[in-house]
């Protein structure tokens, strides 16, 4: 999806470095010359990231909500007005194929997702209107801002941004005007915390190309320090949130990846909503039985030469049993990953991952044993006469 020339606006602040050339978000800053203070600053304060990235859709129309509900893995059919949630959309086999963010103002539902995803997804969108009164148009003009860090929610930050402190997850509001000329503001919006505990407030501004550059210099001027994605992605890979098309890949399933639950539950998968493609594999794998696999954050082995990467097998006594994602140096942990193994791994497994076999380990305080049976299987075998 074309996107509007708005990297050098925000790459031209003093030390930006852009993303690699093969990176998921391309033409916004890696980081700032201090990826690892950058990440310091967003867990001890507050840091302001371009996300700019991110493919933008609006969807327009009295049957938005419900239209959108009877396709998508969330209950949004009732979604109120300046509320937010994430969801899914599966192939008939029950697969992830997008994960997006969804926001409803003023009788406009904005959605954004992966950089990559944006096209395909305002294509299966547009494919499914039938006669419905929604019109789905992609947004290259609106822009994503992330702040993250304890200050977020209180001080010069949330009084620039008018949050009240009231405002829960996913609330969202109008942001203020900051100038006289007629043009649209957009909106903030509470995202789940992320970090190490999953303790640091996070928000998101969605703005338009005419306003990014204006609310950057407020933003920084309250407080905020400029970080790049590195520090995004260190935060949320210790907070074992996982990234489409990263630490997914062309198999995955809701469950493997953590998405089931409702939006109040900070889920993507509402587990009583009515009919929606691949529908069948999620409840199957609910009521009867356990995903192949789990996603678990993996701490590997700083003194190795040569990291792993996207896509490596992740091995138990020299057999593959999983697949690595997001690699990434974190400030605290040092190199950590997320990873899908087989769901049978103990937590205790010594693994190795990619060629050069990398020593990893399972942080036990994300792993849940999954021993319980499910309950449409124990019902089922009470039927047959099983204990």
């Amino acid at each position: 999806m074309a996107r509007s020339d708005h990297s050098p606006i925000l790459l031209s602040h003093p030390g930006a470095v852009p993303t690699p050339d093969d990176d998921p978000s391309p033409g916004v800053a890696w980081h700032y010359g201090d990826p690892l203070g950058e990440q310091r600053a967003a867990q001890r304060r507050a840091a302001v990231i371009d996300r700019s990235d991110r493919a933008v859709l609006e969807l327009d129309g009295d049957d938005r909500l419900t239209w959108l509900h009877s396709i998508v893995t969330q209950d949004v059919a009732s979604l109120r007005d300046r509320t937010s949630a994430e969801s899914l959309s599966l192939d008939g086999n029950g697969r992830v194929e997008d994960h997006f963010v969804l926001t409803d103002v003023d009788g406009i539902t904005w959605l954004d997702t992966e950089y990559a995803r944006g096209g395909p997804l305002l294509e299966y969108l547009s494919r499914m209107v039938f006669r419905a009164a929604v019109t789905p148009v992609a947004r290259p003009d609106m822009h994503v801002l992330t702040l993250i860090g304890p200050n977020v929610r209180t001080g010069p930050i949330a009084e620039l941004l008018d949050i009240p402190a009231s405002a829960q997850v996913y609330d969202a509001g109008d942001l203020p005007e900051v100038h006289h000329e007629d043009e649209p503001l957009g909106f903030w919006r509470i995202m789940p915390p992320t970090g190490e505990d999953r303790d640091l407030p996070v928000v998101d501004l969605v703005v338009p190309d005419t306003e990014l550059a204006l609310w950057w210099r407020e933003l920084v001027g309250a407080g905020a320090a400029a970080a790049g994605v590195w520090a995004q992605e260190a935060l949320r890979v210790a907070a074992m949130r996982p990234r489409l098309g990263l630490d997914t890949d062309e198999r995955t399933i809701a469950h493997e990846a953590d998405w089931i639950g409702t939006a109040d539950e900070g889920g993507a998968v509402h587990l009583n909503k009515g009919c929606y493609r691949g529908q069948e594999t999620v409840a199957r794998v609910q009521n009867l039985g356990r995903p192949p696999r789990r996603l678990v954050l993996l701490h590997l082995d700083g003194s190795a030469d040569e990291r792993p990467a996207l896509g490596d097998p992740v091995n138990l006594a020299g057999r593959a049993i999983g697949r690595i994602g997001t690699v990434i140096d974190h400030h605290d942990l040092g190199p950590i990953a997320l990873a899908l193994v087989k769901r049978t791994v103990a937590v205790d497994a010594e693994l190795t991952v990619g060629a050069a076999g990398t020593a990893a380990r399972i942080d036990p305080d994300y792993y849940t044993a999954d021993d319980a049976v499910p309950a449409g299987r124990a019902a089922v075998n009470r039927l047959r006469g099983r204990d």
